[in-house]
């Protein structure tokens, strides 16, 4: 099976489960500030014949792209075929690339998509695809032409055709885990729950979330298959159960347990068995992150306030990594363990701050005064937090140099607790 029809598959098989809720939803505007310093000149043609799928597959490139801030897009109209092209007069319109495609609909009612990325510098074609999905993967095949546009012209994989997964909240009583495409299209509907759901954590391979429900009027931790929607129950000892997440390879879990009288860190595998304690520490040990390496970053207050430490998955001697400022909370870490991204509070804003591992150097990466839950694109150029402006919690991405800025709103109810959810193998 090719990875296309796999990543087809997971997708469809998890989208009907949801699905099946019945729940329908407005789904998210995004609102872009910033741009990359520096940007590539693109032109994206209107593919031809787009009219007879279901979306207009060149307006989704173009929308992907200039959201990721690395593209100055040039209006290219359409462009019924893609032969002949005339690679000089699009170089002279400012354009250094080109997309072309075109659409076609099969006798199935599938539909046929080919695609070009023309380089009209050299004159040359970069990369060309076909691709025949379904009526329910347009939208994907268009998120995977724009992922391709970004590799072959940044050098860095895409992540449009990621997903995201986050919690709702439409009133006192009324909670829902949901899971989006990475532009907040697609809203589908996972968990519904009259008590408070938080934490949610996406599985390596992207098919299960973990997290925290109070269905039981005590937080407990679960794992839900997307695709079965099975639940199995992670963690449920006396006192509080909190702040999952997977290791790299997705067979265990880090939790938080309050179990023999303040909060620790505890691994357990994925089907809730074999737990076993790894922080030994006087005060609350929590918020543990996995690094690609598989070590553990987590929030301490061991040294007197809320800082981040490091230590190796099965415990041991902790590092300390955060030292300025007196709170530091929520640790992340990028897929390439580069960068850790991170909660702190200063002059009694709660932002949103970057760390270069090596060198030490951090960056603050908000301009808010209430950030929580920061979540890296599986890319790690990109990260997606909680906020909260004019009363109303939203979620916000931005660039980890600082430069490109999105927030993601709906027009009724609270989203917060958010997650970025894996490359899909």
């Amino acid at each position: 099976m090719t990875t296309m029809k796999k990543l087809n598959q997971v997708i469809l098989t998890a989208g009907l489960a949801l699905a099946a809720t019945g729940s329908a939803y407005a789904q998210m505007r995004i609102e872009i500030s910033g741009v990359g310093s520096n940007q590539i000149p693109i032109a994206v043609a209107g593919f031809a014949d787009e009219n007879v799928a279901p979306q207009e597959i060149s307006a989704i490139i173009k929308a992907d792209l200039e959201r990721s801030g690395a593209f100055k897009i040039i209006d290219a109209g359409v462009i019924t075929s893609m032969n002949n092209i005339d690679y000089s007069g699009w170089k002279a319109k400012g354009a250094d690339a080109l997309a072309v495609g075109t659409v076609a609909k099969l006798a199935d009612g599938n539909y046929e998509v080919r695609y070009k990325l023309l380089d009209t510098v050299k004159q040359s074609e970069l990369s060309q695809l076909g691709l025949s999905p379904t009526p329910q993967f347009v939208r994907l095949t268009a998120h995977k032409i724009a992922d391709d546009i970004y590799l072959k012209l940044t050098g860095i994989r895409g992540a449009f055709s990621t997903r995201i997964a986050y919690v709702r909240q439409d009133g006192p009583k009324s909670f829902q885990l949901m899971v989006a495409d990475a532009d907040g299209e697609g809203e589908q509907m996972a968990l519904r729950s009259n008590e408070p759901i938080i934490s949610p954590s996406w599985s390596p391979d992207g098919t299960k979330v973990a997290y925290v429900s109070f269905e039981q009027k005590k937080p407990v931790v679960y794992v839900q298959n997307l695709i079965t929607r099975a639940r199995t129950v992670i963690a449920n000892e006396k006192g509080s159960n909190s702040a999952p997440t997977w290791s790299p390879a997705g067979n265990k879990l880090a939790v938080s347990l309050s179990k023999d009288g303040h909060t620790q860190i505890y691994t357990v595998n994925a089907d809730g068995s074999s737990l076993k304690r790894v922080s030994n520490s006087a005060g609350i040990d929590s918020e543990a992150h996995f690094a690609p390496d598989g070590s553990i970053y987590f929030m301490s207050d061991r040294s007197g306030g809320p800082q981040i430490y490091r230590m190796n998955a099965d415990g041991g001697d902790a590092k300390r990594i955060t030292f300025t400022g007196n709170y530091n909370i929520s640790p992340h870490v990028s897929a390439d363990g580069k960068t850790l991204a991170y909660i702190s509070r200063r002059d009694g804003n709660y932002q949103l701050y970057a760390m270069d591992l090596a060198s030490g150097q951090e960056q603050r990466l908000s301009d808010s005064t209430d950030d929580l839950n920061p979540s890296f694109a599986p890319n790690g150029k990109y990260i997606m937090y909680a906020t909260q402006a004019g009363g109303r919690k939203s979620l916000a991405v931005v660039s980890v140099d600082g430069r490109v800025k999105q927030r993601l709103t709906t027009q009724a109810g609270n989203i917060k607790e958010p997650t970025w959810g894996p490359f899909m193998q």
